[in-house]
């Protein structure tokens, strides 16, 4: 018998430990920030880091099939391990997530990462109460910008236009502007451009030289229009609070250091190269240069657009969401980026 308990004893501590396994559902498989850094982090540098004690299936929520507000429902609930979309896609769920990508406060990627990281205390605590989750990152898509299929000279030129909304509040502030905010998907917007369902949309410059927006459009108006479509990834919290101490910080530290920063370090850079790739203006790295027409918004323009958001958008947000959380929206972005919502 003590021989029996001593093998057993000794088979025990030669035998491998059980990896980790998480399933995780990344944002939009054909855009750059999937592409280049997501599915990389996810399938390789992770799981080499944890020396194979972390395994990843991957695959992404538009190769599923899933609604895109259904993405952290379905984590909270524990259908997957780890997900990552725009958060704007969840604000029909958590009204006060609107705040983390107010239109037109950050015109570069240096304010928009300050911005960010002024509301990660809120996201954290959204995720948290509404979608049982721990924000893991928050990535950048680049700014949301306006592809047009008519002709505009400045942003006053959207005034009576039909104009596809990156997120609520983009919403709001185009029906402020006097343009009619149509929600239409991503992968829909092509067609209702060329339909004319819609006069104009916005999205990501990059995004729109990926999924071919510029030959169902004329005119770019390179305005963060639309904020920078932050993408949260988080992780199911049961399933976060499964892991030890160790791999919690082993996590934390590689999606900062070789997913989050990088992906924020590109992102004033790659405006840039879209901008170029789609009207020509500049040297292309990713593929043939387009001939969109290049507007850009005047002071004037800014300024108006500036006006409004503080005299209405914000304020109708602050009714939406609660007191409590414009106040914390003042105290914290609202400092970062010089705009206070009246109380």
């Amino acid at each position: 018998m003590k021989l029996a308990l001593t093998l057993a004893a000794t088979t025990a501590l030669a035998a491998p430990a059980l990896a980790e396994n998480l399933n995780v559902v990344g944002s939009w498989s054909s855009l750059p920030l999937h592409q280049q850094y997501e599915a990389p982090f996810w399938s390789e540098t992770l799981p080499e880091a944890s020396g194979g004690d972390i395994e990843v299936a991957l695959t992404t929520h538009d190769q599923m099939g899933l609604g895109v507000g259904d993405v952290y429902r379905l984590l909270g609930q524990g259908v997957y391990d780890v997900a990552m979309t725009v958060a704007d896609y969840a604000v029909a769920d958590a009204p006060e997530l609107e705040g983390l990508d107010v239109p037109l406060v950050a015109t570069d990627a240096s304010t928009a990462r300050e911005m960010v990281e002024a509301a990660r205390p809120m996201v954290d605590d959204i995720y948290a109460d509404r979608f049982n989750s721990k924000v893991l990152a928050i990535a950048p898509y680049p700014p949301q910008v306006v592809f047009c299929n008519a002709e505009i000279g400045s942003l006053e030129d959207l005034e009576g236009l039909k104009v596809r909304a990156s997120g609520r509040m983009t919403a709001k502030f185009l029906e402020a502007l006097g343009a009619e905010g149509i929600n239409v998907a991503f992968s829909e917007v092509p067609g209702a451009l060329q339909k004319g369902v819609v006069d104009c949309a916005v999205t990501g410059a990059g995004s729109g030289y990926s999924a071919g927006w510029w030959e169902v459009s004329t005119h770019l108006m390179p305005i963060p229009l639309g904020g920078w479509d932050s993408v949260v990834t988080a992780m199911n919290m049961d399933k976060w609070n499964s892991l030890d101490a160790e791999m919690q910080e082993l996590i934390q530290t590689q999606i900062k250091t070789e997913f989050e920063d990088p992906a924020w370090e590109s992102a004033q850079d790659a405006l840039v190269n879209d901008i170029a790739c789609l009207t020509g203006n500049g040297e292309c790295p990713y593929g043939d240069a387009r001939d969109m027409t290049l507007v850009e918004a005047s002071e004037t323009d800014i300024a108006n657009a500036e006006e409004i958001l503080i005299s209405e958008v914000l304020p109708e947000w602050s009714e939406r969401a609660g007191d409590d959380w414009a106040q914390r929206w003042n105290a914290s972005v609202g400092e970062v980026v010089g705009v206070q919502i009246a109380q």
